[in-house]
């Protein structure tokens, strides 16, 4: 496979489960009669999203991982005859929750799945209470389509270049980051783009240190916090699909529900490592510090 069309949903979520899951239904449809090939959902799309407050009862919203969800997106996938990464709030057993990317190929078959391996815990991103990180044996290990190798993380790795260097070192063609991140309401217009920017500017920076395409799609809309102890969250939006060297091919608003799509060619990532060699030239022999848990004090 030379090229590829991809495309990134951004979406607004409801409290009523089957609304979001509709509109999930049509935007993919949208995409797959627009040309895409591979569809990318986006991080807990099937709910609101319920970390920003801490209750037992949001455990209830778990799936398993052949739960109705996740049949949802393989009739969608066999249907549109796409392959297609959506995200489930996942029960693996009694007390252990994951949240979960799936990956179904242009049959509706899933393919893998990946478990989040770093979970955030913030005002409004209560994360560590709901989800136990995935584990070393699946890890960051790409997914397989066919001849297609999928890097899938989800959202708060998309902060650590470690995550993106493994799956682009053990053969990822593209990296795919269903998210949901957003801001609190009395953040300044200036904390706003600043975050915003530090955010693009990460993950474009994966594709250029990899040189590998980068497909990230975020929730959009405001979600208020049902307990009022915090104001609620502005999804940022701004769901982008970047080229191998970090350019912007596609690039969402803060604030609209749409499609983007984008053509990928494959074949560019070879040509840029043998201009750009980076992996040749990695000094491994003199990364152990990179192991170290904390940072020596001054």
């Amino acid at each position: 496979m030379q090229n590829i069309t991809t495309a990134v949903i951004q979406q607004i979520m409801t409290p009523d489960k089957s609304v979001n899951l509709a509109k999930s239904k049509q935007f993919v449809a949208e995409a797959a009669h627009s040309g895409a090939q591979l569809v990318l959902l986006p991080e807990l799309h099937a709910t609101r999203y319920f970390c920003q407050w801490e209750t037992p009862d949001n455990f209830s919203l778990a799936e398993p991982l052949e739960g109705f969800t996740a049949q949802q997106l393989s009739q969608w996938a066999a249907e549109f005859k796409i392959i297609l990464i959506g995200s489930i709030f996942e029960k693996r057993a009694a007390g252990i929750y994951h949240n979960t990317a799936l990956v179904f190929n242009a049959e509706g078959q899933r393919v893998g799945f990946y478990r989040k391996m770093h979970i955030p815990h913030d005002p409004g991103f209560y994360e560590k209470y709901y989800f136990t990180p995935g584990e070393n044996s699946l890890g960051f290990s790409p997914i397989s389509v066919g001849p297609l190798k999928l890097g899938v993380l989800v959202c708060w790795d998309q902060w650590f270049p470690e995550a993106a260097r493994i799956m682009a070192l053990k053969g990822a063609q593209l990296l795919l980051y269903p998210t949901a991140i957003g801001w609190d309401i009395h953040d300044t217009a200036q904390q706003q783009q600043r975050q915003t920017d530090a955010w693009t500017t990460i993950q474009r920076s994966h594709a250029v240190a990899n040189h590998l395409p980068v497909l990230v799609a975020n929730r959009c809309g405001f979600e208020e916090d049902p307990t009022h102890t915090l104001a609620g969250t502005q999804f940022w939006g701004h769901s982008f699909i970047a080229g191998p060297q970090g350019e912007l091919l596609q690039q969402a608003d803060a604030k609209t529900e749409q499609i983007l799509l984008a053509e990928i060619e494959l074949t560019q990532t070879e040509t840029l490592r043998r201009i750009w060699p980076y992996f040749r030239d990695r000094r491994i022999d003199a990364y152990d510090g990179l192991l170290q848990r904390y940072f020596d004090a001054p």
